[in-house]
């Protein structure tokens, strides 16, 4: 009889050690989804052709809140930025130039410190150079972001928006959520 009892006492136990470990687990799993959620779960939906055909209107896409707290931005990273002139507004936009750089479009092509920009994907041609016209240096902190659509896409190339701060950049694009035969990460170019 004694033994039955022993056995009693290994299986209360077991029991408790198996429901501290659960919920230790599911405190863990609650811990990572609110930090996910808080820090990279910012979601944003894509409005207007500027990004196509990589984004399409209506994609909703994550981003990235902490990359760029840790860490710098990389050509042909995506990124989303907040316009200087409007608070609620937001730019989706291909950093094409780093700091230190000096930035220039001729004959439809970029140019980074007089060297052809090439691409994985080609950027295509980009008809309008706007203030790349002339080389633009990008000062400490600054980057130079395109419209992957260029021809479409309001960007570094005018006044308006200009070369970019790594302190008004919100995050990186990293994962699409809709729609959902697209979903996935999203993969940067790297050159």
């Amino acid at each position: 009889m004694s033994l039955g009892f022993y056995q009693q006492e290994d299986d209360s136990e077991d029991s408790i050690r198996f429901i501290t470990k659960l919920v230790a687990d599911i405190l863990v799993v609650l811990i990572l989804a609110i930090f996910l959620v808080q820090y990279m779960g910012m979601n944003y939906k894509v409005i207007g052709h500027s990004m196509e055909p990589t984004f399409q209107i209506g994609d909703t896409v994550l981003v990235d809140q902490i990359a760029y707290k840790v860490g710098r931005p990389h050509r042909f990273d995506v990124v989303l930025f907040q316009s200087r002139d409007d608070e609620e507004k937001f730019f989706m936009k291909r950093v094409i130039g780093l700091p230190g750089e000096t930035v220039q479009i001729q004959n439809g092509s970029v140019y980074i410190n007089d060297r052809l920009l090439e691409a994985e994907d080609s950027l295509g041609t980009i008809h309008l150079a706007g203030i790349a016209s002339s080389p633009v240096l990008l000062g400490k902190g600054e980057y130079f972001v395109i419209g992957d659509n260029s021809d479409s896409s309001e960007d570094s190339r005018f006044s308006n928006i200009g070369n970019i701060q790594q302190s008004d950049m919100i995050g990186k694009i990293w994962f699409r959520l809709e729609p959902f035969k697209r979903m996935g990460l999203i993969t940067h170019r790297r050159k």
